[in-house]
């Protein structure tokens, strides 16, 4: 294939030498620049963004189980303020009945002292079924209060295995988040260097160029969306390239695609000019 000693076209040149000489260009617009000079700028977009990838790849999946274990963190926590709130109410439903046989005891003891003082059968007969009925109110909250207990021992242990759970996952979210904040803090510098780096770069490239290039690069499993032709195989995919395409590529008159994996493809002069810095 053609190597890195292809000649940069001569608008490539004008632009170039007007620049250095501090001249305004022709080339004033993106639309305008070269074809050359879009490849250039957009293989310096996938050198700077691959070098994020291969920063971001040190964390491995640690954001995601930091992610994971904050989910399941704040769903514990629900759940244990649910347990809570449904013991606290059976907790006051067993003092409200301790109340109802309160007051079920002080009616009964009103009851018999009005029985002493009653006239006739008929009077003694009401007061007996009334505190009847109080006896079996208390006999009722009684049963309420057994059945409650036991239901509050029963929930009283599902809150403190899940409290036990909930504190154990906790511990294991700070140590997690340690470890991401740890390895964070030693790339976060260079991580914002190169996105300022890749804001700039993806300035010098026009906008329907820019958006392919996104799509293509978030459909490709490691992130590249422009890669170069080596030893006459695709860099992306490495199936071969037909002589003639490759040729092609080398001209830099238009934008071109591998034809099985959609990348857009450079040759060695754009790569040798993004490695020098030019």
């Amino acid at each position: 294939m053609a190597k890195s000693d292809v000649k940069a076209p001569a608008k490539e040149k004008e632009a170039r030498s007007a620049s250095e000489n501090g001249k305004a260009t022709p080339a004033s617009s993106k639309s305008d620049i070269t074809v050359a000079e879009k490849l250039v700028e957009l293989y310096r977009l996938q050198h700077i963004d691959s070098q994020v990838d291969k920063i971001r790849t040190q964390r491995g999946e640690l954001p995601l189980e930091v992610q994971d274990l904050e989910d399941e963190v704040a769903g514990l926590e629900t759940r244990l303020n649910k347990l809570q709130d449904e013991l606290t109410e059976m907790e006051t439903q067993v003092t409200d009945k301790n109340n109802l046989i309160k007051d079920a005891k002080a009616q009964i003891k009103k009851y018999e002292a009005q029985q002493a003082k009653v006239r006739n059968n008929r009077e003694y007969d009401s007061l007996t079924k009334e505190v009847e009925f109080q006896n079996l109110e208390i006999q009722l909250a009684e049963k309420r209060i057994k059945e409650a207990k036991a239901q509050i021992d029963g929930k009283k242990a599902v809150v403190e295995e899940s409290k036990a759970r909930h504190d154990e996952r906790k511990k294991d979210l700070e140590i997690k988040r340690k470890e991401l904040d740890d390895i964070v803090a030693e790339t976060e510098k260079e991580e914002k260097d190169l996105a300022k780096k890749s804001e700039v770069a993806a300035k010098h490239i026009e906008e329907r160029l820019l958006s392919a290039y996104h799509r293509i690069r978030s459909n490709a499993r490691n992130g590249l969306g422009v890669v170069a032709v080596e030893r006459g195989s695709c860099g992306g995919c490495f199936n071969s390239i037909p002589p003639q395409r490759q040729l092609d590529i080398s001209s830099h008159k238009k934008v071109i695609v591998c034809e099985h994996c959609g990348r857009i493809l450079v040759d060695d002069y754009v790569v040798e000019r993004v490695k020098s810095g030019k």
